[in-house]
């Protein structure tokens, strides 16, 4: 197991990731829709249960991979225990950590708000949220999480800077 360091910066970052924030939303859909069979607390953080059809373990490691790349305060655990693939999900001793890894833990319910339900819930407790201004050119299917955000509904990221999908800044204070 790879514990992230005590002095690791609570930032989601995408970039350079191969896909945007609303395409990471849309997999961990279809990943909770055709696999998700529970979660559950744990004494250090959260759990998800996955049935353990062909595919799915590898499909949950990739996936906890890219998260890992994006968020380095958190650790991922993968275990394949008989017909069930388990995803534990812990942080770092942080308050800012542990506001997202319950964001995590209720993926399963908020996925379908799409980014503009994550900004909404991140700027509720005060932290920063910057998103990716390529999730805003996506043209949903009809099935999709969420119509489009209308331009204005989501602050695009700095001229200066470069973001490939959400990222959430470690501090609370005004968002912008």
């Amino acid at each position: 197991m790879d514990f992230p360091a005590p002095a690791t910066l609570i930032v989601c970052e995408m970039t350079g990731a191969a896909d945007t924030g609303l395409e990471r939303l849309r997999e961990y859909r279809r990943l909770f829709s055709q696999a998700l069979i529970g979660r559950e607390r744990t004494a250090s953080g959260v759990r998800f249960r996955f049935r353990g059809q062909p595919g799915t373990e590898a499909w949950v490691r990739d996936l906890a991979t890219r998260e890992k790349a994006c968020c380095a305060f958190f650790t991922f655990t993968i275990t394949a225990l008989g017909e069930e693939v388990r995803w534990d999900a812990t942080v770092i001793d942080d308050d800012i950590a542990r506001a997202i890894l319950e964001e995590f833990y209720a993926l399963p319910d908020t996925v379908a708000d799409g980014p503009e339900g994550a900004y909404d819930r991140f700027t509720r407790q005060r932290l920063q949220f910057t998103s990716d201004p390529r999730d805003r050119d996506l043209v949903p299917a009809p099935d999709d999480l969420r119509p489009r955000p209308q331009p204005g509904v989501m602050p695009a990221p700095p001229a200066n800077t470069t973001r490939a999908g959400p990222s959430w800044r470690g501090h609370r204070g005004r968002s912008r």
